[in-house]
């Protein structure tokens, strides 16, 4: 039997909770009884809080299992997931404490969300790779930084620890934890009768480049982000641009500056590099293919961006983000 603990501090969005104990849940439902009492799941939810009430972000409030106080952290479990950072520092002490100590007798310990800067508090993730909501990234690195901060994937392993992104991402990494305990098939299974992605790898970016530093109101910036988006492979320089928008290249980046807070240039760079690296989670071109297709000049010039922004090879980074399946 799988025995999970779900710990849901306050403030949190409940809904993370709930659709993991469903996930969960909905797989104990399609085992048969007999592998159900040999390695289903077997969930309980706790919190801080002594009422045993979780006050969530936008007023709901969620019934937990038990008092995280009032269970043994020695005890022998599958695996702890933390569902958020915590309201105070009091309580994210509290939580980070219980974790420290349950972590040698804990299969797997992860994370939801800034449940992440809960899970780092203790220590445990100190030279481990580890990831969270795109907007705490860099609160993660700066707090904690002998954490190793992944800031695209939906979800990151290291050994025993497992940390997801933002709010859903965490359904995207109980279908691994489910995957990796009973197989493809079930969470193909569980995945389709939920009417969720198949599989949304953890290699998978968390959000896109492009929307985030897109213009809110349509108009002539907003037109040309998305034919850049179409024309990777063109010569997409300063100047090419301007061009394009008939207007001089120091007024140029002037405009779009402000329109979108980023240079030309580094907008385009960050577009190529989006594009490169879904090239290399899903695809199967080599190096200097996904370089050309996607604006590099060559090869070098991809290894180069790569190195500089992600501190890793295009190589390094296709073996590190591989499916599962393919891991």
């Amino acid at each position: 039997m799988h025995d999970i603990l779900l710990i849901v501090p306050e403030e949190g969005l409940l809904f993370e909770a709930a659709g993991i104990a469903d996930i969960f849940g909905h797989a104990n439902q399609m085992l048969s009884e007999t592998l159900r009492k040999r390695s289903g799941y077997r969930i309980e939810v706790a919190t801080t809080q002594p009422h045993r009430v979780v006050h969530g972000r936008t007023g709901l409030n969620l019934l937990a299992d038990a008092r995280l106080s009032d269970l043994d952290p020695g005890r022998r479990r599958d695996t702890v997931l933390v569902t958020s950072k915590g309201a105070t520092p009091q309580e994210q002490d509290a939580v980070a404490d219980w974790l420290r100590v349950a972590a040698p007798h804990t299969r797997r310990m992860g994370s939801v969300c800034a449940g992440a800067l809960t899970l780092a508090r203790t220590g445990l993730l100190d030279g481990r790779r580890a990831t969270t909501h795109w907007r705490r990234l860099d609160e993660l690195q700066s707090l904690y930084p002998k954490v190793r901060v992944e800031r695209g994937p939906i979800f990151v392993q290291d050994g025993p620890f497992w940390t997801s992104a933002g709010v859903t991402s965490g359904f995207d990494l109980a279908l691994a934890l489910l995957e990796e305990d009973h197989g493809f098939e079930l969470a193909r299974d569980v995945a389709q009768d939920l009417v969720m992605f198949l599989r949304r790898p953890g290699n998978q970016s968390q959000f896109s480049r492009f929307l985030s530093t897109q213009t809110p109101a349509k108009g002539p910036i907003r037109e040309l982000q998305v034919w850049i988006l179409e024309h990777l492979s063109q010569d997409l320089s300063v100047e090419a641009l301007a061009r394009r928008m008939a207007m001089s290249p120091r007024h140029f980046n002037r405009v779009f500056g402000r329109a979108t807070g980023l240079t030309p240039a580094k907008y385009v760079e960050e577009l190529r590099l989006d594009a490169a690296r879904t090239h290399l989670e899903q695809g199967r071109e080599g190096i200097e293919e996904i370089a050309l297709a996607t604006g590099f000049s060559n090869a070098l010039g991809l290894r180069r961006a790569f190195e500089r922004t992600l501190q890793v090879t295009p190589s390094e980074y296709r073996s590190r983000f591989r499916p599962l399946t393919a891991a």
